[in-house]
Parts: C-alpha cells; sequence; structure tokens
C-alpha cells in the first residue's frame, strides 16, 4: 500500500495535477488513501529525499516550485549520468532491445499535429527503460530515475504550453534521437551511443530553457 501511495502521488507531482508551489494537506491524503497519516508519511518522507515535496511543520506538504537554476545543475548530472548508461548499455544490448527501439519510432509520426504530451513522454520513458534494462545496473536505474523526475515537470510544462510547431519540433527531437541512437547502436560504438544521448539532452535542455523563459509568467 505504501508504495502505491508513493507512485500514485509521485505520478501527480510529475504531471502536474499538483501544481508546483502548492500545499497539500497531509490529513485529507490520508483520508483519501484510507491510511493512517504514519502510514502517509512513509511514502511522504521518500517523496521529501526525492527533493519532489517539502514537509513544512504546522503547515502542510509544499509541492517543490519549478527553479530554473536548480533544474539545470540536476540536468548537468543527467549528462554524464546518461552518457554513462549508454555506453554500457550499448554493449549489452539485443535484438529485442534494438526492435524495442524500432518500433518507438512507428509511434512518433501520428503525433505531429496531434498534440498529446502524455503520449510523447511516455515514449521518452520508454527509450529510457530499454536502456536501463540493457545496463542491468539497480543503482545506476535508481539514480537516472530520481535525477530524469526532478528535470520531467519543467518539460512537461512546457510542452502543454506549446505551440504548434514548437510541439512539432519536440516530436521530431524524439524522432531523430531514436533515429540516430539506432544508428550508432548497429554500428556498435559504445563510446558514441553515450555521446549521442548526451548530445540529445544537451539540445533538449537549450530548448527547455528558451521555452521556460517565454512561458514561465503563464505558470
Amino acid at each position: 500500500m505504501k508504495l502505491e501511495i508513493y507512485n500514485t502521488l509521485r505520478e501527480r507531482i510529475i504531471y502536474l495535477e499538483y501544481e508546483p508551489g502548492s500545499i497539500l494537506n497531509e490529513q485529507n491524503l490520508a483520508n483519501e488513501f484510507k491510511v493512517s497519516r504514519t502510514t502517509l508519511r512513509a511514502a511522504l518522507f521518500r517523496l521529501e529525499w526525492e527533493h519532489l515535496i517539502k514537509i513544512l511543520p504546522r503547515t502542510g506538504i509544499q509541492v517543490t516550485e519549478l527553479e530554473l537554476n536548480r533544474i539545470i545543475n540536476v540536468y548537468q548530472a543527467r549528462l554524464e549520468i546518461e552518457d554513462a548508461i549508454g555506453r554500457i548499455a550499448a554493449k549489452r544490448f539485443t535484438q529485442a532491445h534494438t526492435e524495442r527501439l524500432t518500433q518507438l519510432l512507428t509511434t512518433c509520426d501520428p503525433l505531429l499535429n496531434n498534440k498529446n504530451a502524455k503520449a510523447l513522454t511516455a515514449i521518452d520513458f520508454e527509450i529510457k527503460d530499454i536502456f536501463y534494462e540493457a545496463v542491468g545496473n539497480p543503482y545506476l536505474k535508481e539514480t537516472a530515475q530520481r535525477w530524469y523526475a526532478l528535470t520531467f515537470r519543467l518539460w512537461y510544462f512546457n510542452l502543454m504550453k506549446m505551440d504548434d510547431d514548437n510541439w512539432n519540433k519536440e516530436v521530431l527531437s524524439v524522432k531523430d534521437e531514436l533515429t540516430a541512437l539506432s544508428a550508432v547502436l548497429s554500428e556498435k560504438h559504445p563510446i558514441q551511443v553515450g555521446q549521442t544521448r548526451k548530445a540529445h539532452l544537451r539540445n533538449h535542455l537549450e530548448r527547455i530553457r528558451t521555452t521556460f523563459f517565454s512561458l514561465s509568467d503563464d505558470f
């Protein structure tokens, strides 16, 4: 039950159902999940450790704000870990992993001129899951997932606010990443796989930074 509560709250936070900076009531959450506050706190402590919430005495639970400088710091750390994951995974990629990447390519074009932020982010999640599975290192996976969650909300916020042109650019960026990864994986160059992941994440960060400054007044 504690894991289910944690997963539910985490999903609400990263998909902005709970707005950044908003205050949640602990007793209301306990009532919703039909658990004691003690049971609820186990999930809350984990979310606080992951920097997704802050537990404020006598105030409530605050969803962490979207702070661009902090998020950029996390992106800088992600650049290195995604590079490492790419290099390690490339040495362990199987035919099944390759087929999953190829299949994902077919899911991109239907999203052009068809805005569906959850569908696009699901593709990104799947790309990462394929690489985590290939790496087979639970510690790398846990760290990468935790850092990804800290940057994901800003990307999702941008996706929700994008006009059609920027949306299509974002879809094509995901498609380009899949195409580039498939190419370097087929050539069996682990270092290039890591560099490709790093380069696409760096480009992703630049788009995020540019778009956020133009949209931040809306939040």
